[in-house]
């Protein structure tokens, strides 16, 4: 008897010890989570995290963001979470920047407050960055906030301005060769747009950030290219587009950056493996420069001609080189007439020039106090609302904007939409049927079934 009651009171004192160290380790692991914080996302397009885009644009943010959230109480009851979601939501930022702080306001609660805020509708947001302020509303996703953020963080506020009346492609454009998608993207990362007429201005307006001109199918005439040139002369930054070699009456321009345009056109082999025409030319090596560095996405550039700049000791222009194109490829020395299809071309030794053929070039050079810039390509197609979407098309194009407006640190991977597949399911009573299956079948007999499976499992290991 002794010796099974000092048995009990041993397996006693062992069960009330696992007891203490089992409770000791869930205080320590609550401790813990509390104090650090690591997440891991197997979702297809990790919708939990952060993209690199966003994290980029976080790292160079230095400042506390105060988010103000103006939305009802939740009521979970009735299937109201929205300031949860937004709890969520926003963890992901404050995952990777501590100094993030979240506050909400209830507007029935205290309408003066969200009066003064300017707020209008139930869930409008407030971020508050240096500050500066911007409103955004509900439903939102990742590249509408960290958008938002951007423009937040931008510190140059002028316009850019864009040369017109010539047959350029309009960055406000709606057909397929204007830029009208790229612009609306630069728009969503606060840029202005201004378009001076050069014919009335008395000179290229000194109060903007750049000046864009995309490929102009007629001539400049002679007095607005002395414009564009004294603007350049007086520390103006550029952004030139050009679709071939015929500089449209800007060749005093193009003498005085020390630029020089093939009269050829690029063609890349490359393309055959993709199914696209031969005029295609792929890039995926890039300079060393600002610009393009850390840059690893694929371009696309239709119909490109090759490029060059010519340092100047007199007038102080330093040249770097940006996209090199078909390394595979060659440029083609017999003239291709643009648009052509079903291109059957050969290299010919000694006559065409073997790839990979550069095909931007960005200057700079120190202008009084303050740096000036200028980016030119010869290729306006790889930003046409046609390609803009192809591969990294987009987020090198914003790159250049960024680096001619003097906003370096906004210099990234641009934040992508998640690809993940949605299902909808039809507003059908077939629909809405497989809709409360769904439903049911995850509020009841998910957990019936675990519960099932438990209690087999648990009456198995009893008779054993």
């Amino acid at each position: 008897m002794k010796i099974n009651r000092k048995l009990r009171l041993q397996l006693l004192a062992q069960n009330w010890m696992f007891a203490l160290v089992f409770l000791a380790l869930i205080v320590m692991l609550g401790y813990l989570s509390s104090q650090y914080r690591w997440a891991r996302d197997i979702t297809q397009a990790n919708r939990n995290i952060l993209t690199q885009g966003s994290v980029n644009v976080l790292k160079q943010m230095d400042g506390d963001i105060n988010i103000t959230v103006y939305a009802t109480k939740d009521d979970a009851n009735n299937g109201d979470t929205f300031r949860k979601g937004m709890l969520d939501f926003v963890a992901r930022y404050q995952r990777e920047k501590k100094n993030i702080f979240i506050h909400f306001i209830n507007p029935s609660e205290e309408p003066k407050l969200a009066q003064d805020a300017g707020v209008k509708v139930d869930g409008e947001t407030v971020v508050e960055y240096n500050k500066r302020t911007e409103h955004i509303t509900p439903p939102f996703a990742e590249q509408e906030m960290t958008n938002l953020l951007v423009r937040l963080s931008r510190t140059n506020n002028q316009p850019v301005m864009y040369l017109d009346g010539h047959g350029e492609r309009l960055l406000q454009g709606m057909k397929n060769h204007d830029l009208g998608e790229f612009g609306k993207q630069l728009e969503s990362k606060g840029f202005k747009f201004a378009n001076p007429d050069l014919t009335i201005a008395q000179a290229v307006p000194a109060n903007g950030a750049m000046l864009v001109i995309a490929a102009p199918q007629v001539d400049v005439s002679a007095v607005e290219a002395k414009k564009i040139k004294t603007y350049i002369e007086a520390g103006g930054n550029v952004l030139w587009l050009l679709d071939d070699d015929n500089l449209h009456g800007l060749q005093e321009v193009a003498d005085y950056l020390g630029i020089k345009v093939s009269p050829g056109m690029v063609v890349d082999r490359a393309a055959e493996q993709y199914g696209a025409d031969p005029k295609m030319a792929f890039a995926s090596l890039y300079g060393d420069h600002p610009v393009t560095r850390n840059f690893m996405l694929r371009t696309v550039f239709p119909e490109a001609h090759e490029v060059d700049g010519q340092a100047s000791d007199e007038l102080g222009w330093k040249v770097g080189r940006l996209i090199d194109v078909a390394p595979n490829g060659w440029l083609e020395s017999d003239r291709i007439p643009a648009g052509a299809q079903n291109l059957k071309v050969r290299f010919d030794q000694g006559k065409d020039k073997a790839g990979p053929i550069n095909i931007g070039v960005a200057l700079e050079r120190q202008y009084g106090k303050k740096g000036q810039r200028v980016v030119v390509i010869g290729n306006a197609n790889f930003l046409a609302n046609t390609f803009i979407t192809n591969g990294g098309n987009l987020d090198l194009g914003i790159n250049i904007i960024n680096w001619l407006a003097g906003d370096d640190r906004l210099i990234t991977i641009q934040p992508m939409p998640l690809k993940d597949i949605n299902v909808t399911i039809p507003a059908t009573d077939q629909g809405r049927l497989v809709a409360w299956m769904v439903f049911h079948a995850f509020q009841y007999l998910v957990p019936l079934g675990l519960f099932v499976a438990g209690l087999l499992l648990w009456w198995k290991r009893r008779k054993a």
